[in-house]
């Protein structure tokens, strides 16, 4: 097995009790006039230029990047490290930003996905991508930083992997947000910089 097609899991054990994601949350964000809410994504990236993978809560078998709304008056930098705590586990200091995408990137929601007490007109996601690098040991991804937690289980996988094995509706915005990430990605592994 070469070493883009290694794989390190971990998992996080809830004392027993089913735990719910985040769907109850109230609706913070803003939907745009074009109906898409403002969002971050996050790749995570180790050593190796793998990526985190995670494992949605619900029992659907349902992984992606970990992301999140951005909320009123918040920035997307401030969304980005809110998110990342929240559904990892990590601390900005646990990580270094290497780069973002350099505009939003869309997608629109199923209609079967869409909230029906949403805001009238929503119809998906506008997102901001950030590709980090970890700085911190693998233990100390967590998912017990919040009540609800997103995530239960994570691994690390080869850097296209999540572009064949996102839910389908997210795969172009996979595919141009990691397709942008990547010259950012291998200018600091050439030591030349952002």
């Amino acid at each position: 097995m070469g070493r883009h097609d290694r794989i390190r899991t971990g998992s996080v054990v809830f004392s027993g009790r089913f735990v719910f994601n985040r769907v109850n949350r109230p609706e913070t964000a803003v939907v745009d006039a074009d109906g898409f809410r403002p969002n971050v994504g996050i790749v995570l990236v180790d050593e190796h230029d793998q990526v985190l993978w995670a494992r949605r809560v619900g029992g659907h078998d349902a992984w992606q990047f970990p992301q999140g709304g951005i909320q009123p008056r918040e920035s997307p930098e401030d969304a980005l490290f809110r998110e990342l705590n929240e559904e990892v586990g990590l601390a900005p200091s646990q990580v270094e930003i290497i780069g973002r995408t350099r505009g939003w990137l869309r997608y629109r929601l199923p209609p079967r996905l869409r909230r029906h007490n949403s805001t009238p007109g929503f119809l998906g996601q506008k997102q901001q991508w950030f590709l980090l690098r970890m700085l911190a040991e693998d233990s100390a991804i967590r998912f017990d930083a919040t009540d609800t937690p997103e995530f239960d289980h994570w691994q690390w996988v080869s850097y296209w992997y999540p572009v064949l094995e996102v839910v389908d509706f997210k795969r172009e915005v996979y595919r141009r947000a990691l397709r942008e990430l990547m010259p950012q990605l291998i200018r600091i592994r050439r030591g030349t910089g952002t």
